[in-house]
Parts: C-alpha cells; sequence; structure tokens
C-alpha cells in the first residue's frame, strides 16, 4: 500500500477556471466532497466542519466559544476573544469557505445557506467579542462575498420551487445588506462592489424570465384591448381582475 495520491490524481485531471467537484464514498462509508486543486486535493466531510474535527468535544470552535461566553455570563465574567481564538474561528471560517465553493457548483443550495450562515455568524461573533480592530476587519472584509454566497443560495433554493417572487425578494434584501456595510465602511472597503453589480444583474435576468402571474396576463391583454379599441373584451377583462381583487382579500 502506498500513500502516493499520484495515481488519483492522474485519473483526475485538473481544469483551470473551474472549480473540480466530486462526490465520493468515505472508507467511514459516507459520502466525501472532493475539490481538485493544481497540485492536489481537498476532502471534505458534507456536514460538521469539513475536517470532520470536534473541537472540544463540540462541533466547531464557533459553538465551543458560544458556550464560553454563556459560562462567563452565568459567572458575571466578560469575555474576550483572543489573537489564538480568532486564529481558530478564521481558520475554520476558511474551511466552511472551501465547502460552500464546492457545494454551489454542485448545486447543493441547502448546505451552501447553512456554510454561509455559519461564517457570518462568526464574523458577528468576532465582530461582538475581539477588540483588536485589524483583526476585526481580517473577517468583515469577506462580509459582502458571503452575503452575496448566502443569497445566491437562498434565492436559488427559492427559483427551484419556482417562486421567482421569492427569489427577488431574497436578493433584493442581500443587495441592501450589502449596501449598508460599503456604507459603513467605504473609508475602508474601496470601490470595487462586485457582489452588488451580480446581484443586481441576476436580479434582471430573473425579472425578465419570470412568468407573468394571472393578474399580469390579465393586465397584459387589457392594455392590448384599449389599444385595439376592443372596449367590450376590455371591460370582461376588468371585471376578471376585480373577482381576483376580491379572491386575494378573502383568502388573507
Amino acid at each position: 500500500m502506498t500513500n502516493d495520491i499520484g495515481p488519483i490524481l492522474e485519473r483526475w485531471k485538473y481544469k483551470p477556471n473551474d472549480i473540480n467537484v466530486r462526490l465520493v464514498k468515505g472508507v467511514d462509508g459516507r459520502e466525501k466532497l472532493q475539490m481538485r486543486i493544481d497540485l492536489g486535493l481537498l476532502q471534505m466531510d458534507l456536514d460538521g466542519r469539513p475536517d470532520g474535527k470536534r473541537p472540544y468535544r463540540y462541533d466547531s470552535y464557533l459553538t465551543y466559544y458560544e458556550n464560553r461566553v454563556k459560562k462567563s455570563e452565568e459567572k458575571i465574567k466578560s469575555f474576550e476573544l483572543n489573537p489564538v481564538d480568532c486564529l481558530h474561528l478564521q481558520q475554520e471560517s476558511i474551511q466552511y469557505y472551501h465547502r460552500y465553493l464546492a457545494l454551489i457548483k454542485l448545486g447543493d443550495y441547502v448546505r451552501v445557506a447553512r456554510d454561509t450562515r455559519k461564517n457570518l455568524r462568526i464574523f458577528d461573533f468576532v465582530s461582538k467579542y475581539c477588540n483588536d480592530d485589524q483583526i476585526h476587519w481580517s473577517f468583515e472584509q469577506y462580509r459582502p462575498y458571503v452575503i452575496m454566497m448566502h443569497t445566491r443560495a437562498l434565492a436559488s433554493i427559492s427559483l427551484d420551487n419556482e417562486n421567482y417572487d421569492e427569489a427577488i425578494s431574497i436578493i433584493k434584501n442581500g443587495l441592501e445588506q450589502i449596501q449598508e456595510f460599503y456604507a459603513t465602511h467605504q473609508d475602508r472597503a474601496g470601490n470595487q462592489k462586485f457582489e452588488l453589480d451580480f446581484l443586481t444583474k441576476w436580479m434582471r435576468e430573473i425579472r425578465d424570465k419570470r412568468p407573468l402571474s394571472e393578474r399580469e396576463k390579465l393586465e397584459k391583454e387589457l392594455n392590448q384591448a384599449i389599444k385595439s379599441e376592443e372596449y367590450e373584451r376590455a371591460a370582461e377583462i376588468r371585471d376578471l381582475l376585480r373577482y381576483l381583487e376580491i379572491s386575494k382579500r378573502k383568502t388573507e
């Protein structure tokens, strides 16, 4: 038996400018997520920490530190993250980043939403309990990107269910959060706001492709009837629109 992974890499060629990922069955019988990189590969668990470890028997360092906060509050003591604590959280957030990057390629939007939510929780936790501004910014600078990826995941779930209006609403909320971030940190964040550009363009594409609702179809037909001077048909359509409005109120 050899520890050389060369034969594995030879069978799985690396493709530049792409996210090379796949699912494989681990020796423990569970599915593993693999990402091919230029010099090798990464293997991650699908759930829990990507590396499969349980720091201090907790599912993550974040959960461990959150529990320490609770114990400090019980003892009426203040809690503060030191640089080593922050390093643990930073390494953990990088693991989640690699995993959700691979998962979004596979279309596993539920897990992407889960991992991006965890990273946002880490950012919030460091912001609250780390007094070192430089360390704090080393996390916070990535918030717009993680919000964008979280928004992509949630909106994609809605799109899979053909709920276009919900997807658009989710994207609008993501845009507002990112805009608020740049407004708050305009002196440090710079002018590269590609997250806003991406989500804005995506929202326009969804609006263009979104099927018309029954009401929108009738309103379009009404405008056409008026334009063609088909007034009797226009009157019928107005009656149908009134009926839809009354039905909507009864269900609310």
